[in-house]
């Protein structure tokens, strides 16, 4: 089995809905032809070698909508985001958003970072995480340990199945900050009420099997986080290192490959504090082409692997190819 992966089942469901979709929208008519959920597919999950660790990136779903404007740029016209998805070959109103966590193998763990959307996700072709576990060869009761960057809805939704945990045998990590925010009885009233409902639910009962750690903590060996604020008030990026290969995961620090990483500095409404976010965006991005290493988006086009190139107004998203096939 090639060390770089796909689900070759998820492949021929994925081919089969493209040619699907590019038939039908060719003959409905416009009112008709509004893209349901389950009408976007994509391989399930794709492995590689990191050093001794083995990465597998998972897709929990794909989610379209329109956009990216006012979503990302709100502090721009709609015409200036158009030109920016014209100039890369993208739709002008319509956009794709995928949600992707990453399990680790270290050889003494296996490790899940984030847990997408869980079966409230469903119903709209979401909540795919489990799913593809299993084609990937992973079962939830494998998961050792379940790493949370931050606490949005679409990162802890696939925490508790019903009122059990979904990951039976796991121990949890996620910051303090982050916990310590979301649980605080100030957001009652506020609009981060109904995302402070969900971690009441899905990260609450499971709180005395958690460790909140700081920024610069060693989640197991070889997997180190960073604080990369603003998104959140606690959200945080992890470095992920074996036998001299590094990568590192950067979450939402960046939403959107091209609005987010070629314009750090346009506002996205996901953001918590908007100017923060823009700046970690930079100081994050900045040091990952600098360095020249992988990272993992989770909201990157998947398989989600890929470089940044430092361009003069932001940076360009370079998808992973053979790299990791060859060492």
């Amino acid at each position: 089995m090639s060390t770089f992966e796909i689900s070759r089942r998820d492949l021929f469901l994925a081919s089969t809905a493209m040619a699907g979709g590019l038939a039908s929208a060719s003959i409905m008519g416009t009112a008709e032809a509004a893209v349901r959920h389950s009408d976007i597919q994509s391989p399930g999950f794709k492995r590689f070698k990191l050093g001794d660790f083995e990465i597998t990136t998972l897709l929990d779903g794909l989610r379209p909508g329109d956009g990216p404007h006012p979503t990302f740029g709100a502090n721009q016209t709609q015409e200036t985001v158009a030109e920016l998805m014209r100039n890369n070959f993208l739709p002008e109103t319509k956009f794709v958003n995928g949600f992707t966590p990453v399990l680790i193998n270290t050889g003494s763990d296996v490790v899940l970072v984030d847990t997408g959307f869980g079966v409230g996700g469903r119903e709209n072709g979401l909540g795919q995480l489990e799913n593809n576990m299993k084609a990937a060869g992973y079962t939830p009761d494998a998961v050792t340990v379940v790493l949370i960057t931050h606490m949005h809805g679409d990162h802890i939704g696939g925490l508790m199945n019903g009122d059990k945990p979904a990951f039976a045998n796991a121990r949890y990590v996620g910051g303090q900050i982050e916990y310590d925010f979301w649980t605080d009885a100030a957001r009652t009233g506020t609009p981060a009420e109904n995302n402070a409902k969900a971690v009441n639910a899905k990260v609450k009962p499971l709180a005395d099997k958690f460790t909140f750690i700081k920024a610069g903590d060693e989640v197991v060996p070889g997997i180190t986080s960073e604080a990369a604020y603003g998104h959140t008030p606690g959200h945080m990026i992890f470095h992920v290192e074996s036998a001299g290969k590094r990568l590192v995961l950067t979450a939402d620090t960046a939403n959107h490959y091209v609005a987010s990483l070629q314009r750090p500095e346009w506002e996205v409404s996901f953001d918590g504090d908007k100017a923060m976010a823009a700046e970690t965006r930079k100081k994050v991005f900045d040091k990952i082409a600098a360095d020249k290493v992988p990272f993992i988006g989770y909201h990157m086009p998947f398989p989600s692997v890929g470089y940044a190139e430092k361009l003069e107004t932001g940076y360009r998203f370079v998808p992973a190819t053979y790299q990791f096939d060859v060492g």
